[in-house]
């Protein structure tokens, strides 16, 4: 499981590194071989281990090409969705297109969410994190059933 925020910088190459911590895990599940795509409802992306990520490309499939909303879907995700093999530095490449989904520059935050990482530039992060913080203050944090059972 994935958790925490790092710090991390986008290269001149634009190559990230995975902090060791996740490393020796990413390496034994597998093998360093990942997907990265786009967040469809922030300017971010979503890196899986390939594992991961083939579990929601079943899920693509299921969807149905003659309906226009789940199509559109499948474009977005599956068309964005890049292979990014971990070299033996921990360093991932991220391509153009991906880089300026998420408006990369050098200072990066690699977010873990459980079973995938988010990847933010630092300013974008710090926004949504205020944002975040900010709502659940001001009481607009609509509570859902499974919150209410939540026990932190």
């Amino acid at each position: 499981m994935f958790r925490g925020a790092s710090a991390i910088t986008l290269d001149s190459k634009n190559r990230i590194t995975i902090p060791t911590r996740y490393r020796e895990e990413l390496f034994a599940d597998c093998q360093g071989k990942m997907i990265c795509t786009v967040d469809i409802q922030h300017a971010c992306l979503l890196l899986y281990p390939l594992p991961e990520w083939e579990e929601i490309e079943l899920k693509l499939c299921n969807l149905s090409s003659m309906n226009q909303q789940e199509r559109l879907l499948q474009q977005v995700l599956l068309g964005n969705a890049t292979d990014c093999d971990m070299d033996k530095n921990g360093r991932l490449l991220l391509n153009g297109p991906l880089k300026k989904h998420a408006g990369l520059e050098k200072s990066v935050m690699l977010v873990g969410q459980l079973k995938k990482f988010e990847i933010w530039s630092e300013s974008a992060w710090q926004a949504q994190l205020q944002q975040g913080i900010d709502k659940i203050q001001s009481g607009e944090f609509e509570l859902t059933d499974r919150l209410l059972d939540l026990s932190l």
